[in-house]
């Protein structure tokens, strides 16, 4: 009995070692894999910081340009003195790439060096770019899109995710997509501003060919948007998905193929 007794104590001790070294382990790769997303994060931030303090716009476009490159160097900095895991920490990261992609917006303009290239954007690639300069009336108000920058659309966006979904790289009379980065939503007015600018547009790609108003396309829970847009789903669905029932119809949707 004692024997028994011995052998189930020594067992038992072997499985909790066997456990705590192993939950030990675990906590030490987490904690490797924050510490090099942490790292990365504040390599970004501090480049963004340095050119945020050193280079000033010399027109509209360009001011307005560093000024949100300065708004995502603090939003980036908030975000990695609170981050805890992986995860936000890359959060932090995207924010400084995406103020990085202002700052070369800028030096554009002003005739500087680009730089070197950058880590695309989440979504970048898919978002598109606009590739004609087109206004639409919009709720009383005139909204203008143009691939380049001009005194009329002096607002930079480098293209990638709002809120989801794509918003294509290009210079805006109005930072639209602003109240989505906010909130985290789209209004219903918001999916119609976007047909009316990008419908038929060639470098978004975007149709609005669906019956009924359903203008979703096959935007199934993968994110494949209507299209081939590769394997990752990274984009989270289609631009109306969640809005106008996702699944429905066969409306045409997304589909993009380019290079940045």
């Amino acid at each position: 009995m004692e024997a028994l007794l011995l052998i189930a104590l020594v067992v038992g001790g072997g499985v909790f070692v066997a456990s705590k070294m192993g939950s030990n382990n675990t906590k030490k790769q987490e904690d490797a894999e924050f510490a090099d997303a942490q790292a990365d994060a504040r390599r970004w931030i501090d480049r963004l910081g340095s050119q945020v303090l050193t280079i000033a716009g010399s027109d509209a476009a360009s001011t307005q340009a560093v000024a949100d490159a300065s708004e995502r160097f603090n939003a980036a900095s908030s975000q990695i003195s609170t981050a805890t895991t992986p995860r936000q920490a890359q959060l932090a990261r995207e924010s400084a790439l995406e103020g990085l992609y202002y700052m070369k917006a800028a030096r554009e303009i002003m005739g500087m060096p680009a730089g070197p290239e950058l880590p695309p954007l989440e979504g970048q690639r898919n978002a598109g770019r606009v590739t004609e300069k087109r206004t639409i009336d919009q709720d009383g108000r005139q909204i203008t899109a143009s691939p380049v920058a001009t005194d009329e659309t002096p607002n930079y966006y480098p293209g990638g995710n709002v809120a989801g979904r794509p918003v294509p790289a290009g210079w805006y009379s109005e930072p639209w997509w602003a109240s989505a980065l906010r909130s985290g939503i789209w209004t219903a007015g918001s999916v119609m501003m976007f047909s009316a600018l990008f419908s038929g547009m060639s470098g978004v790609g975007y149709s609005a060919a669906g019956e009924g108003g359903d203008m979703g396309g096959d935007m199934g829970d993968s994110g494949d948007m209507g299209g081939d847009m590769g394997d990752t789903g990274e984009d989270g669905g289609g631009f109306f998905d969640g809005l106008f029932g996702g699944d429905g119809g066969d409306g045409g949707g997304f589909d993009f193929d380019f290079d940045f």
